[in-house]
């Protein structure tokens, strides 16, 4: 298949997946749970909990009381005493909306990224800046922990894809009917593919990428390739790919 007929297919599929009905109980993704709420920490927590299975990652959220962000820390602790998912233990749990929760009373997320990310428009530098910043706030070295928010590479380009941050700067710079689209500091042109199992196996079928590797170098040229299908915009075919994939569709 040629290019000009992937980005024709392509198209059509983001504008038939463009549609609030791509989010529901049928059609699970964390997006379902984070678009109720409309924040920014209540979105990342909800990116960051985003690996595994679809459904257990959606009953997880669902469970979790978000207004805990607002109470003490001890509070925090107790309320979410038995919540654990996966690598994370109750202890992680809790850690993750206490760091955000001191967050929030310091600075807002899209500021810690653009501070760092302005300088070059660089969306990794973006991201470096805030990781650092949630570390250092409520410092926490477990295994489920460190998982869970990620650390800083020492050679970016064969690093992971950090899927679930590029997913959250996806919601949160993008705005469609899917996207929500909060911030307003940081140009969607700059996003980078967040890569998964699905978009990377869809994507080497469909010839957009080549690296045979799955890393952020894989991100990296996904991305470039999907620019020349929309230079402004090339993040929108993410959820296009990924339901491909889910789907079996391609």
């Amino acid at each position: 298949m040629r290019l000009s007929e992937i980005k024709t297919l392509l198209d059509n599929e983001v504008e038939a997946r463009n549609n609030s009905a791509e989010l529901s109980f049928d059609k699970p993704d964390p997006l379902l749970v984070a678009s109720q709420y409309q924040d920014e920490s209540i979105a990342l927590i909800c990116a960051l909990f985003g690996y595994g299975n679809v459904g257990l990652i959606v009953r997880f959220l669902q469970s979790l009381d978000f207004s805990l962000l607002d109470c003490s820390e001890e509070e925090i602790r107790k309320a979410l005493s038995s919540h654990y998912y996966r690598f994370q233990k109750s202890e992680d749990v809790a850690a993750l909306f206490i760091a955000l929760k001191r967050l929030r009373s310091e600075e807002s997320i899209e500021n810690i990224f653009y501070t760092a990310y302005k300088k070059e428009e660089n969306i990794l530098d973006g991201l470096w800046h805030f990781i650092e910043t949630l570390q250092s706030v409520y410092p926490r070295n477990t295994r489920g922990y460190n998982f869970l928010i990620g650390s800083i590479p020492k050679k970016v380009l064969s690093a992971g894809t950090y899927k679930r941050y590029m997913m959250y700067l996806r919601w949160m710079v993008r705005k469609d009917a899917l996207d929500m689209g909060l911030w307003s500091k940081i140009d969607k042109k700059d996003l980078l593919m967040p890569l998964d199992t699905h978009t990377f196996q869809v994507s080497r079928r469909l010839g957009l990428l080549k690296r045979k590797t799955y890393d952020m170098r894989a991100s990296i040229e996904l991305t470039d390739t999907l620019r020349t299908f929309d230079q402004k915009d090339p993040i929108k075919y993410d959820f296009a790919l990924y339901r491909l994939g889910q789907e079996k569709l391609a």
